[in-house]
This record gives structure tokens, sequence and C-alpha cells, in this order.
């Protein structure tokens, strides 16, 4: 019998006007506390970030938020002092409820034998 682990992962969404509340789904983060994994997915689409948000929109902006999720994903202590934070910690600032152009959805659950493969898997059927 496979190992079964219990995970939560939340989608990155980028809402380019946020009082219109339209949203493109362009990342992933996976926690799963037993396997103590952390990680993040995420695409920076142009094509669709125009379509939803013509030129309004700074793909530089963009691209260094992005990069802050990932360095606070990845503990990068360097960067910030959240980033020192303990998995679930990090996991938690990462998810909490924001009024920017980057926001993330509810949290969901699951369970799964590996973390990688499963943040992939929702990747790739919720960005992709």
């Amino acid at each position: 019998m496979q190992e079964s682990n219990v995970f939560e992962y939340t989608v990155l969404r980028l809402v380019p006007r946020v009082e219109r509340e339209e949203f493109i789904n362009i990342g992933v983060i996976l926690f799963c506390k037993k396997k103590k994994f952390l990680g993040l997915r995420y695409e920076v689409n142009e094509n669709k970030i125009k379509a939803i948000a013509g030129e309004e929109v700074c793909l530089d902006t963009i691209k260094e938020h992005l990069k802050s999720f990932e360095r606070i994903t990845n503990g990068d202590k360097c960067f910030s002092l959240i980033a020192s934070y303990d998995l679930a910690e990090r996991y938690r600032w990462l998810t909490a409820k924001r009024s920017t152009i980057i926001q993330t959805s509810a949290t969901h659950a699951g369970v799964t034998a590996n973390p990688a493969e499963t943040l992939e898997k929702i990747y790739n059927e919720q960005v992709l």
C-alpha cells in the first residue's frame, strides 16, 4: 500500500483590475507537512495576460511579485524575514487573502504519495 500524506494547495491568480474581479490562474502553491514540502509553480503567459489586461499591466512588476513568492517558498532568508519562518507559517503567509494584483484561491486539501508530482498535476490542470 502506498503512503498517503495530507496536502493543501492554493491557486495563484492574476487580477489585473481588482475592481472587476476578473482573473487568470498563473500558479499553484502546495504544502505537505508530513513530507516537509512547500512548492510553487507559476507561469507568466504574456499572451493570456495581455488578453485579459491589455497593455495596462506591467509584466515586470508581475514577475517581481512572483519571484518574491518563489523566494519565500524556497526559504531564501537573505530575501525576507518571512522566508525564515517554518514551512507551515510560510504557506499561511503566502496564501493569506489579499486585494492586490496577485491573489490566491481558497485552500483545497487532498492526499498524495508524492507532493512534487501532485503539484505538477494540479499546475497542469489549473494553470496550463
